[in-house]
């Protein structure tokens, strides 16, 4: 299995550190709806998880929920977002919270996707995050200001190697009314003091004074907490590369003296009709707005799975309803292999031979694409074209998460004897009656193909 280590810039052969593969995953942050843009990530480090137990090694995956306000922007200024939620909405920031972490995980189960080993709440690390910071503190990394406890990056000599940041050039553009008590332009805040009169109901007594954790402290802290440094993979969005991986890994020094992880996977972004996903331009989809438009969750997740995690997609209806097509034709090539076989006569679904592909066997270059840098495009091209087994196709289903075989059930046993009875009419010359039965299949959304060897059904 080969990865793409964003830390080194190249592809890399995976080599777990430990028996236990160690994935850490950003999740979001709980203020809004999440649109199709941010469910795009979770489906490819779903596939990552996929095909690390497909190559069977052991995984423990833990995912974050933000349920502490932090800033609008990646630094350490603007809105606090979950502030700005509850405002919109009338409620109180924990209502918010709570409200899109439900919205969140059933988003997130509509799409099958695995279930993490731990779901970690931010809120539930509070104490733990003042232990991090009192670790950095006595280890040096640290110094107090006005507003907040603030990670001194000058300490830490690798700090700009991970985005090959300018840190001469950043000092230069510094605004100094910002700045001023800051040591450094990239310094960062992990702890922030709430002012007298600052409105911010999530609050926790540290030092002396009611604040709240920086952001980026909650993902060293739960690492350091669930998993412990370092750990194999860490997966998140391009946008976290030059400033919140960045102070993750600087923590996460501070903290335990040891690297964050051996891996780095960073996924791109997804555009809509050529432009990026914002309100302002009307194009903020919600995997309820596909629903209404008749589209299934696997729809859209069979459209991301159908390009690559590294490369800009361009998401369209046209290219929606494509995967859709897509899907189907996946699922009549599975109804297919049901009617290869006969019938159980106990259960009347289908006695299909569970056969283990062997080691150059069809499903094993359908991973052998996956293994090469999660390439699920290849691998989908390879579906299309190579004769699956059913064997292969439960494997192939387990392994990219489409629901294809629990969506297509065989048929009852009453439209199979309409079946029966519509070729009679047509060895009968019954045109008429034939029709009609092919009407009755149609509105249980079944159509039947004629062939030498005889009708095959297959899913509308």
């Amino acid at each position: 299995m080969k990865l793409y280590n964003t830390s080194s810039k190249k592809l890399e052969e995976f080599r777990p550190i430990n028996e236990v593969v160690k994935v850490y995953t950003c999740g979001p942050t709980v203020y809004n709806f999440q649109h199709i843009g941010n469910y795009a990530a979770q489906i490819y480090w779903d596939l990552l998880v996929r095909a690390l137990r497909a190559n069977n090694y052991n995984v423990k995956r833990v995912l974050n929920l933000t349920d502490v306000g932090h800033l609008v922007s990646d630094g350490d200024e603007g809105e606090d977002k979950l502030e700005k939620g509850a405002a919109r909405e009338g409620k109180s920031v924990w209502e918010i919270a709570e409200f899109y972490i439900e919205d969140f995980l059933r988003s997130y189960r509509a799409l099958n996707l695995s279930e993490p080993e731990v779901i970690a709440r931010a809120t539930d690390y509070i104490k733990q995050d003042m232990r991090a910071v009192d670790k950095m503190t006595e280890n040096g990394f640290t110094y107090e200001t006005e507003d907040g406890v603030y990670y001194d990056t000058s300490k830490f000599t690798g700090y700009a190697d991970f985005a090959r940041l300018d840190l001469a050039g950043l000092q230069a553009g510094a605004r100094i009314a910002f700045s001023d008590e800051k040591r450094n332009a990239s310094d960062f805040a992990v702890w922030k003091f709430i002012k007298p009169g600052e409105k911010h109901e999530m609050r926790w007594d540290y030092l002396g004074r009611p604040g709240y954790p920086g952001w980026h402290l909650e993902c060293s802290t739960i690492i350091h907490e669930e998993l412990g440094e370092p750990i194999d993979i860490h997966t998140g969005g391009i946008d976290h590369i030059p400033i919140h991986h960045t102070n993750e890994i600087a923590q996460s020094f501070a903290i335990s003296g040891r690297s964050l992880a051996k891996y780095w996977l960073h996924c791109d972004f997804i555009t809509i009709d050529g432009q990026k996903i914002s309100k302002s331009l009307g194009n903020v989809y919600l995997l309820d707005d596909l629903a209404e438009r008749g589209f299934l969750a696997m729809d859209y997740k069979m459209w991301v799975l159908s390009g690559h995690y590294q490369g800009t997609r361009n998401f369209t209806f046209e290219s929606l309803e494509a995967a859709r097509n897509r899907r189907l034709n996946w699922r009549n090539r599975i109804a297919e292999c049901y009617q290869k076989h006969t019938p159980d006569s106990k259960n009347h679904t289908p006695a299909l031979e569970n056969h283990t592909s062997d080691i150059l066997g069809t499903y094993s270059k359908i991973l052998e694409a996956v293994n090469h840098n999660l390439n699920s495009a290849e691998a989908f091209s390879l579906v299309d074209n190579l004769d699956l087994s059913f064997d292969d196709w439960k494997k192939v289903d387990e392994l990219f998460g489409l629901k294809l075989i629990e969506d297509t059930p065989d048929i009852s046993e009453e439209l199979k004897e309409l079946i029966r009875e519509r070729e009679a009419a047509r060895a009968e010359k019954d045109f008429a009656k034939s029709d009609e039965i092919r009407d009755k299949l149609a509105f249980s959304g079944v159509a039947v193909k004629d062939t030498a060897e005889g009708s095959i059904w297959y899913y509308l």
